[in-house]
């Protein structure tokens, strides 16, 4: 076990810190450091004290303000805790010149230095940082860094992982250069993600746009900046855009096959969103009988919500491919019948007057295009068959019932008028003697 490389190296660096310490120990010159640490401290927290409180009485807003003016002072209060250990870093860096100057050494308040910088991260992470995202990348990430910092052995270990080299195919690279591409790629990704949230609700702020308008400029800024993104990384991580390209050609041709379908709703998606066709908050119904509300537009499928509350997933390529009716495109009204009959007693040509009037007294019920039209269809077996037409705009089920209503005022109507509505009659012929 004592021909072990590894714990070799980590005896020989315990030798070295040991020699360290005694010698900080027994030197005249760091005693001196140390005190000027503990000055350098001991400053910071009577002013950062003093600072601390006279920004929160100047920053501190009303309980009730939400506008942008006080969103911005809580945010520059946030990193009021930071003020501490970045006073004393400032005051240590200043003792290291003086040290330096007297005694040509300044080890132990360089150390002491590293250390405040490393309490900074530790609160920035702790109380500062209040995304879980960044909250997890700073525990993980920043803070070992700056403990590795704060002992002097970024350097060392910097080397080490950049002499380690990587190789896939023709692209290759160092362990550092894949430690760092993991910290620069979940910092854009996050960066990324906070941007395009904030541009797609800023895009649909803009009520002047067309629905569909608006969801292709939001695909397409997410296009951009993730784009961009992994364009910047690839560039972070010293990777050859050349051979990036090589490789991802041999792939593209090997996944091509299999990723027709998605190539094809993704094209279908903004072909869709070009021109307008169907957007959010229409109601269709596919050639295959499915029909809701469009909830969602997607890169690959457009949702649709059913009136029981049920999601159904429709690809892209449907709407493409296949017939689909719009029931709301731009608003526009639709047209409805409610059928109803009348006794054979009825003087049918009072009936179209009394029944239009009442179904155009109905709040919803539009005169244009056309008022409510009320057609003899038929002489049926029990009564005469009417049919009314209408015309509202929004679909006659989930929140409204315009059929249910219609039929509600015309019974009401014919009822007030002393119109019978029939119901099935039978008529009986016995030859013969009636049967006892």
């Amino acid at each position: 076990m004592e021909d072990n490389p590894f714990i070799q190296k980590m005896l020989s660096y315990g030798e070295q810190g040991w020699e360290l310490a005694l010698s900080w120990l027994t030197s005249p010159a760091a005693w001196s450091q140390f005190a000027l640490l503990l000055v350098a401290f001991g400053l910071a927290w009577l002013l950062s004290r003093r600072i601390n409180r006279a920004l929160r009485g100047l920053l501190t807003p009303a309980e009730d303000a939400d506008n942008l003016l006080a969103t911005a002072r809580r945010f520059v209060l946030r990193f009021l805790p930071l003020m501490l250990p970045l006073l004393a870093y400032v005051f240590t860096a200043v003792g290291e010149q003086v040290v330096r100057s007297m005694f040509d050494s300044g080890a132990v308040i360089a150390f002491g230095k590293r250390v405040f910088l490393f309490l900074a991260a530790r609160i920035l992470v702790q109380r500062v940082i209040t995304d879980p995202f960044l909250k997890l990348l700073g525990k993980f990430v920043l803070i070992p860094i700056a403990a590795i910092y704060a002992l002097g052995l970024l350097d060392t270990v910097s080397e080490a992982l950049t002499e380690f080299q990587v190789g896939v195919g023709n692209i290759s690279f160092s362990l550092m250069s894949l430690v760092r591409g993991l910290i620069a790629g979940s910092l854009l990704f996050w960066l990324g993600r906070w941007s395009n949230d904030q541009s797609a609700a800023m895009i649909s702020k803009q009520r002047e746009l067309r629905p569909a308008t608006r969801q292709l400029a939001v695909k397409t800024v997410e296009i951009i900046i993730f784009g961009a993104a992994f364009l910047l990384l690839m560039n972070i991580m010293g990777i050859s855009l050349t051979s990036l390209a090589v490789l991802g050609g041999a792939i593209g041709v090997g996944l091509g096959f299999g990723l027709q379908k998605i190539a094809s709703n993704f094209i279908s998606g903004v072909i869709l969103l070009l021109e307008g066709q169907a957007t959010v908050g229409d109601f269709v119904e596919l050639d295959g009988g499915e029909a809701g509300t469009i909830v969602k537009m997607t890169a690959r499928a457009i949702i649709l919500e059913t009136y029981d509350g049920r999601w159904i997933v429709v690809p892209n390529e449907d709407f493409i491919v296949t017939r689909v009716i719009n029931y709301s495109d731009q608003g526009s009204a639709n047209r409805y019948e409610a059928e109803f009959s009348v006794s054979y007693d009825t003087d049918i040509n009072t009936v179209p007057a009394i029944v239009e009037a009442a179904v155009q007294g109905h709040p919803d019920v539009l005169e244009e295009p056309y008022p409510a039209d009320c057609e003899l269809r038929g002489f049926g077996d029990s009564g005469i068959d009417f049919s009314v037409e209408f015309w509202v705009n929004g679909i006659d089920d989930g929140r409204h019932k315009y059929t249910s209503d219609v039929l509600f005022l015309i019974w009401n109507a014919l009822k007030d008028n002393g119109i019978q509505i029939p119901y099935p009659h039978r008529v009986v012929e016995f030859k013969g003697e009636m049967p006892k």
